[in-house]
């Protein structure tokens, strides 16, 4: 008889039980580390996209945000001009009330709600958050154009250009060396534009003068703002603050107001509180808006300080990357 191969007999037995604990021991280790740089890999990823999108975020705020408080209180005259608000004006519409140039720029707190808002906060979407600043700012449009002529009586401007982009309803403010004047234009024709009494808000005189104090406004006199040296603009006003969205997550609002309507939108998400600071002239360190008071008029810069937060929760502690980014911005028509 052939004698057998011993070696060739263990090889057609296989692999033996030991051998195959040892081998799917090995392939686990192999799998799962394989798994758990997978996993680290993607959660390194999703933190750094949510942190691309918190700093896109915090440019898109800021760079929007910048652009109005930068803008704040200007006109294209003097920015200390006394000024005739003729639009009838009641306490809901907040961008044309106001009496002088100088309260063009009004703050906020957290603990103060927009006055004609009552209690004025809420988690709903696009309600002002507790807690959070805000802030209000109104300046001439960058569109000027020149007034040619100016007939009182019939409270009409000419401008010297009909592409002055200003319709019916719009909020104008004219002005010179000596006043400004903010009306609602009642009716536009061409280079024509009305101011005359009446309408929705509408006026409540055809005349542009300055009142007295305490002095009904029947009783405004007349003002001619003579050509060449008198201009008109629209009026340009927003408000920033803080609310949640329609998905409950809290972003930097702002609401821009044109007419007699306004309109509120979403501008950068992921900004769960802002908080306000304010220099004034002649000093030297900011101060929150209640140590302003009334002296809006002298606040030449604010600090503004938006706290971020990622859409995700993907920091070291399992809550979202949370960033607070301080900005001042000049009001640079004050700094002249």
């Amino acid at each position: 008889m052939k004698p057998t191969n011993p070696c060739s007999r263990r090889g057609a037995q296989g692999l033996s039980l030991v051998e195959l604990m040892i081998a799917i021991v090995l392939g686990l280790l192999v799998v799962g580390a394989a798994i758990g740089i997978f996993i680290s890999n993607k959660q390194a990823y999703r933190a750094t996209d949510n942190l691309g999108v918190l700093q896109e975020n915090t440019r898109t705020a800021f760079e929007l945000l910048a652009r109005d408080a930068r803008e704040a209180a200007g006109n294209p005259c003097v920015n200390n001009l006394p000024l005739a608000n003729v639009i009838n004006t009641p306490t809901t519409r907040w961008w044309t009330n106001f009496s002088n140039w100088g309260q063009t720029v009004r703050g906020f707190s957290g603990n103060d709600p927009f006055p004609e808002n009552g209690a004025g906060f809420g988690t709903g979407s696009a309600q002002r958050l507790a807690g959070t600043d805000a802030i209000e700012l109104v300046s001439g449009d960058n569109d000027v154009v020149t007034i040619s002529g100016h007939n009182t009586a019939g409270n009409q401007f000419t401008v010297n250009t009909a592409a002055h982009g200003v319709v019916a309803g719009d909020l104008v403010l004219a002005c010179n060396s000596r006043q400004a004047a903010l009306f609602q234009a009642s009716a536009v024709t061409g280079a024509t534009i009305s101011h005359g009494a009446g309408g929705t808000p509408g006026n409540c005189s055809g005349n542009l003068g300055l009142l007295g104090e305490g002095e009904p406004c029947a009783g405004r006199p007349v003002f001619e703002f003579a050509a060449p040296n008198s201009v008109l603009v629209k009026l340009h006003a927003s408000r920033w603050f803080i609310a949640n969205n329609p998905a409950g997550i809290p972003s930097l609002y702002q609401t821009l107001a044109t007419g007699n309507t306004a309109v509120t939108q979403e501008v950068a998400q992921g900004v769960s509180d802002m908080t306000i600071d304010y220099l004034l002239s002649g000093t030297t360190d900011y101060v929150d808006s209640g140590s302003v008071g009334g002296n809006w008029a002298n606040v030449v810069s604010a600090r503004f300080n938006l706290n971020m937060v990622s859409p995700e929760n993907v920091g070291t502690d399992g809550a979202p990357i949370s960033r607070v980014v301080t900005y001042v911005i000049s009001l640079r028509n004050r700094n002249l």
